[in-house]
């Protein structure tokens, strides 16, 4: 049976309907609710919440679509906890600018890193007019597989100025931490486009996947506080594996 429900913060920036889906998800990961469990009735359980049934039910929703909850119609129905699936989906947040070590951090699970190049090269196109250096200039190339535990969820390529001994340094970790703690160059911006593509044989090898699956490219630029762009990156989520969202607010 479902414990006693927290107290809603208001105020917080964070929407009641994403307290109550977190509510119900450390209920689930602490043991208090497990699979075929049956929650309250909607109008009980808004009550003891002290929400409107239309916010409940934004929560509900949002866990039926993830695949938590299973709601079933009628007398009998309700809303009951679904079997967990082998390998849940991760959530990312992009409103923030978190590395993905701090990302997995957030979701409770290890960050892994598989080095695939870290090289010096000559800068793409791309990378050059995002780093305000000359096409063929000189730039620092790092390209990983990243990991949740075990699973490949990520395939990250970022494209870096001439750093001096960043090449040399442990790159299996958080890069952000390294910029900041070694350079001084915190990434405080970022300007990130998200597109649907699709995996080619070389990228589907190291994410362990068919070729031809769907997958999502970020690509990203990102400034320190003075607007010194940093970092330009393509990185290639599993969408099976992670759920992006951005979160966002009234235009000021």
């Amino acid at each position: 049976m479902v414990g006693k429900p927290p107290e809603l913060e208001r105020g917080t920036g964070v929407p009641a309907h994403v307290q109550i889906e977190r509510w119900l998800l450390a209920s689930i990961a602490g043991g208090e609710l497990a699979p075929g469990d049956r929650l309250p009735g909607e109008r009980e359980l808004a009550g003891r919440l002290g929400v409107s049934r239309m916010t409940l039910r934004q929560a509900l929703a949002t866990l039926e679509r993830d695949g938590v909850l299973l709601r079933v119609p009628g007398r009998s129905g309700g809303a009951f906890v679904a079997e967990p699936p082998a390998e849940p989906r991760i959530e990312c947040d992009l409103t923030g600018l978190a590395g993905f070590t701090e990302q997995m951090r957030r979701a409770h699970l290890r960050a892994g890193a598989r080095i695939l190049t870290a090289a010096t090269v000559p800068a793409p196109a791309a990378a050059a007019v995002a780093l305000g250096v000359a096409a063929g200039a000189p730039v620092h190339e790092v390209a990983r597989v990243r990991s949740a535990g075990r699973s490949p969820v990520v395939l990250e390529r970022s494209y870096f100025p001439l750093l001096p001994g960043l090449l040399d340094e442990d790159l299996t970790g958080s890069l952000y931490d390294l910029l900041a703690t070694r350079y001084a160059l915190e990434p405080r911006t970022a300007v990130e486009h998200l597109d649907p593509v699709i995996a080619q044989p070389a990228e589907a090898a190291e994410l362990g996947i068919a070729p031809g699956t769907p997958l999502m490219l970020i690509e990203r630029t990102a400034y320190a506080a003075d607007g010194t762009p940093v970092e330009y990156a393509l990185d290639l989520f599993r969408p099976d594996r992670v759920r992006i969202s951005v979160r966002s607010g009234p235009a000021r």
